[in-house]
């Protein structure tokens, strides 16, 4: 099976205005002078931790949205060119377990961000830096990759659930559909290139447009404040 074709397909869909977190404006900062109560140094300004809802929304988005089925529908279709894995065969039902297998690595591994996330108190949405320059816009992008937000005021995490989910995707299918000749090697591999995709998105969602136009400004998880909008039951 042709499995850097397979994982580096999510940099390819990076590129797509259809992705599905929440790009926002975020940069640390210090507490001022005057401040009565200690507060974590690395503190996102006019943070608002999102609502149930909010997060319940991304994850739709980010799990069964057009950016998940768009991109397991051309790979299986990349796949069935080159016949790949050839156990699964040609014709309409390799394609179909091409298409599934896709959609269920993207599935099970944001499964298992949202919900790790969920368990560690995590807000695991993408926010977009404040900084100038594409260098440091960049370097923003890829850090944040492994950042998770925490607390009510948003500081900065190192982010297990991030660390772990593309892995996760990628051993269950091969512990779970794959041809048997597959292990955990070729798991680790394609989690690598499956992590390196989340960075394409990433990037992506830092440099492309976000206006009140744009389809972020559409999804509801984009506002002026630096923070995901909390939702009206927040």
């Amino acid at each position: 099976m042709n499995l850097r074709l397979i994982n580096l397909l999510p940099l390819v869909f990076a590129a797509l205005p259809i992705c599905s977190r929440a790009q926002l404006a975020v940069n640390p900062t210090v507490p001022p002078d005057n401040a009565v109560t200690a507060v974590p140094t690395r503190v996102v300004p006019f943070y608002v931790r999102p609502s149930q809802t909010t997060m319940l929304h991304d994850y739709t988005l980010a799990a069964y949205g057009p950016y998940p089925v768009v991109a397991s529908a051309f790979t299986a279709g990349l796949n069935q060119l080159t016949n790949s894995p050839p156990e699964w065969r040609e014709g309409a039902e390799g394609y179909g377990k091409r298409f599934g297998s896709n959609l269920g690595i993207v599935t099970v591994a944001t499964t298992t961000q949202y919900g790790l996330s969920e368990l560690l108190r995590e807000d695991s949405l993408y926010y977009r830096c404040e900084c100038r320059g594409i260098g440091p816009r960049m370097r923003h992008a890829v850090v944040s990759t492994f950042i998770a937000r925490r607390g009510n005021d948003g500081h900065r995490v190192f982010s297990i659930p991030s660390l772990v989910a593309p892995y996760a995707g990628t051993m269950t299918a091969v512990y779970g559909w794959f041809p048997n000749r597959y292990g955990p090697k070729d798991a680790f591999r394609m989690g690598n290139y499956s992590m390196l995709g989340y960075m394409g998105e990433n990037i992506s969602l830092e440099f492309l447009y976000s206006g009140p136009n744009s389809l972020f400004a559409r999804m509801h998880l984009n506002n002026s404040h630096g923070a995901p909008d909390p939702g009206p039951n927040h």
